[in-house]
């Protein structure tokens, strides 16, 4: 008899009856029915919401005090994780430090599978212990199925810290479950059955990535990285990010595109930097020094 935990009583490995007939599907019908199932990605959303807001709110203390956000998971979890956290020195200028992202496995299982490596309750360990963690930091666990031994020890290892290296905690599923040991806010978002049968990169990874760019856009929307809806901390690195800026700073200070390029120039690329030297008549040093003092706010110094 095996000693492997039978999962057939998880939602994201259960069948979906809408999808028996799946390998007799035209390709029309297999679009359909794909896109079909992807409304109860924006469900399972809408209901987790609630608890969204709660843990975001939960981790904006830590966050602003200069915490970290890290992301831990295995598979098509973790990459999800580390995708986010990928993503967050290019668009808000942060240090690449402050948004973290741990895969069982390590870097090389972003491309080649190392699904074994989601076993071991340990595997962890040494990664957080690397990090030196804090109780300003915030430590997600994501798991689609709820019962990832990697992920579940992350958890637990964490919560074992003496309080001021004990970091805020949560796990981010798909499914119903118990919260686990070490887990202080429990996230499910509840997609149900694949199209596929628990091949959760489909419904359940689009939920995730959903709400992991909630979580982290909305503490860096907290942390004074955004103007209005404009990405006013980012910093022109390539072209296509220097004509983003430009349009930035052109549509908060009304000056033509080719004056917005002579100042982000001015600024060394940085677009908040810009808009301040342009409103206060500052010079780059002098207008960084204005940010700083107004904690990275824009609107501070602006009104």
């Amino acid at each position: 008899m095996s000693d492997i935990a039978d999962r057939s009583h998880i939602d994201t490995e259960k069948r979906n009856p809408r999808s028996m007939r799946l390998h007799a599907m035209s390709v029309q019908e297999c679009v359909e029915l794909i896109n079909l199932e992807d409304r109860d990605v924006q469900q399972a959303l809408k209901r987790a919401a609630p608890r969204l807001a709660k843990f975001i709110a939960a981790a904006e203390p830590g966050f602003l005090a200069g915490g970290r956000l890290i992301y831990i998971g295995a598979g098509t979890s973790g990459r999800l994780g580390v995708l986010d956290a990928s993503e967050a020195p290019p668009t808000f200028h942060v240090p690449p430090d402050r948004v973290v992202g741990l895969i069982a496995g390590g870097d090389a299982a972003l491309r080649k599978s190392s699904e074994g490596a989601e076993d071991d309750p340990h595997g962890s360990h040494a990664a957080l212990d690397a990090l030196n963690l804090t109780s300003h930091d915030t430590l997600i666990a994501i798991a689609a199925g709820g019962t990832t031994p990697y992920a579940l020890g992350a958890l637990a290892h964490a919560a074992a810290r003496p309080a001021a290296g004990r970091p805020l905690t949560a796990l981010l599923c798909c499914t119903t479950v118990d919260t686990p040991p070490g887990c202080d806010h429990l996230i499910i978002l509840k997609t149900g059955p694949e199209v596929l049968t628990g091949s959760t990169r489909m419904k359940a990874g689009s939920a995730t990535k959903m709400a992991l760019n909630t979580i982290s856009t909305t503490l860096m929307v907290r942390s004074g990285r955004v103007y209005q809806n404009l990405m006013v901390d980012l910093k022109a690195t390539n072209a296509k990010l220097r004509d983003r800026a430009a349009r930035i700073i052109a549509s908060i200070t009304g000056l033509s595109r080719d004056a917005s390029f002579e100042l982000l120039t001015a600024a060394e690329g940085e677009v908040k930097t810009a808009i301040v030297m342009h409103a206060k008549h500052l010079d780059p040093a002098a207008a960084r020094a204005a940010i700083d003092a107004a904690q990275g706010r824009l609107d501070r110094v602006l009104d």
